[in-house]
């Protein structure tokens, strides 16, 4: 006789009918599909030669470091490496950014060693001539025009041509761009040309020191003392009832000044990094920007000190309203724009469309404040149509596109904010959420700049497509034509 375990409960289903129950549970719950991002696998080797493997991580590492040199964020350089080496078969490398390094590895599989090498950045400035011939030369070499050593060869040309403009030039084009920021902080003509004056001075001290290996500390710090002592020197005029032109503000000269060492680009730059995913870098551009700001506020702290013992005592407002005319603030932020351009080695044409772009953007950001966005959301809608704008004018004219959204968002950016945060942590140790908040404020103002730029460009990508579509219905019409 069964064993009463044995036997089947009232209401409970058959093992066979459990079993599809389960069955039919686990294939509503599973999911089939590969997985969403899909994980780096090995591809094996690529029937590629060790020579010619060689050859091409070697120009794929000098054109990654070029770009670096020249400006380019971390993902665009990333992207253009691995698309270089596509191009000539290498299908298995992995490229890797750590804001003053670039590795380039390249998986033969496991029967061969992996080539790695690795080269550092030593210098970065801005050069959008020179970038947009390296952009020009990766076209290139995707489309299967070029051979590596022809490549390469093509490669030391671009590297060592000399810049499109001479010194003085630049040097002359940040003494406009101080000039155009005074007049945005509401300043005339006098004081217009007295922060041009030191700011020239600036350029020209800190190229000097870079000559002779001065780190970018010190650089920073004796760049910063310059405006100050003007600033001491006008203070002291005026304390000793020497007639001066009114609305000479010292503390202007200062806010000029500080604005061209530190204009936030590495603000926007952190924030684009860490957008794009490359945490290292933008926590290294973050310590950079702390790290230049207070070797500024070092400059002006020992030049108000040596003044002070000199029995001229002063302290610099770290507020700086901007100008109440309207036209004022667009013919600046133009100004600014274009001479920002052309300090980052910018053709004329490009300049002239960077120009436009700037004034743009700046009524977009007036705009939007009026609407009562605050300042982070403000920009970002400024750079939002930046991005799109940039992205466009660059394939139509043929200009570089960063050329364009970098001149558009030089007037927003917040290095002033960066500055008076700093500034209040140093000299106002009691008013700590003050200066904190500051900071904040110059943060989610980067960001906000990053993230426009960004989501622009992505949005640019549909109208992009119908522009190239529309530009080859074109051709097919016209070789219609020419056949009839």
């Amino acid at each position: 006789m069964s064993s009463p375990k044995h036997l089947p409960r009232a209401g409970r289903p058959s093992p066979a009918a459990a079993r599809a129950l389960r069955d039919r549970a686990q294939r509503a719950v599973r999911s089939s599909s590969p997985p969403t991002t899909i994980i780096a696998v090995s591809a094996g080797g690529d029937a590629i030669d060790e020579r010619k493997g060689r050859a091409v991580i070697d120009l794929a590492l000098r054109m990654g470091e070029s770009m670096l040199s020249t400006g380019a964020s971390a993902s665009d350089v990333t992207a253009t490496v691995l698309r270089m080496v596509d191009a000539y078969g290498l299908r298995s490398c992995h490229v890797d950014i750590a804001f003053t390094s670039i590795t380039v590895s390249y998986h033969r599989g496991v029967e061969h060693d992996p080539m790695t090498v690795m080269r550092i950045v030593k210098v970065r400035t801005a050069d959008y001539t020179r970038l947009e011939k390296l952009h020009d030369l990766v076209r290139e070499i995707t489309r299967g025009l070029l051979g590596v050593d022809e490549a390469r060869s093509r490669l030391d040309e671009v590297i060592r041509a000399p810049h499109p403009y001479r010194r003085w030039l630049v040097t002359g084009s940040l003494a406009a761009l101080a000039a155009g920021v005074a007049a945005l902080f509401g300043a005339g003509v006098i004081m217009m040309l007295i922060s041009a004056v030191a700011t020239a001075l600036i350029d020209r001290s800190q190229r000097w020191l870079a000559h002779r290996g001065i780190s970018a500390f010190f650089s920073q710090a004796v760049g910063a003392a310059i405006p100050t002592v003007f600033a001491v020197l006008l203070y002291a005029l005026q304390s000793h009832g020497v007639s001066v032109p009114s609305g000479l503000s010292p503390s202007l000269v200062v806010v000029s000044g500080i604005v061209v060492l530190l204009s936030g680009m590495s603000v926007v730059g952190a924030a684009q990094d860490a957008i794009d995913g490359y945490y290292l870098t933008a926590a290294a551009r973050t310590f950079e920007v702390v790290t230049l700001t207070v070797g500024i506020v070092v400059g002006i702290t020992v030049t108000l000190a040596a003044a002070q013992h000199a029995g001229v005592t002063m302290h610099l407002s770290t507020s700086a309203p901007l100008s109440g005319n309207r036209v004022v603030l667009l013919v600046a932020s133009i100004v600014i724009a274009a001479a920002f351009s052309l300090s980052a080695y910018t053709g004329l044409r490009a300049t002239g469309v960077a120009a436009g772009v700037g004034g743009m953007a700046w009524l977009l950001y007036s705009f939007a404040v009026d609407l009562h966005l605050g300042m982070p959301s403000a920009s970002a809608v400024a750079a939002l149509a930046i991005g799109v704008l940039s992205q466009v004018l660059s394939r139509q004219l043929r200009i570089p596109a960063l050329a364009l959204s970098s001149a558009g968002i030089i007037p927003l950016v917040p290095g002033f904010t960066v500055y008076r945060g700093l500034f209040e942590l140093v000299q106002r140790p009691d008013s700590l959420g003050t200066g904190l908040s500051t900071l904040l404020s110059a943060a989610g103002i980067g960001l906000g700049l990053a993230a426009g730029v960004s989501m622009g460009t992505f949005l640019a990508r549909p109208i992009l497509h119908e522009l190239d579509r529309g530009q080859q219905r074109a051709l097919q019409r016209a070789r219609a034509d020419a056949r009839e």
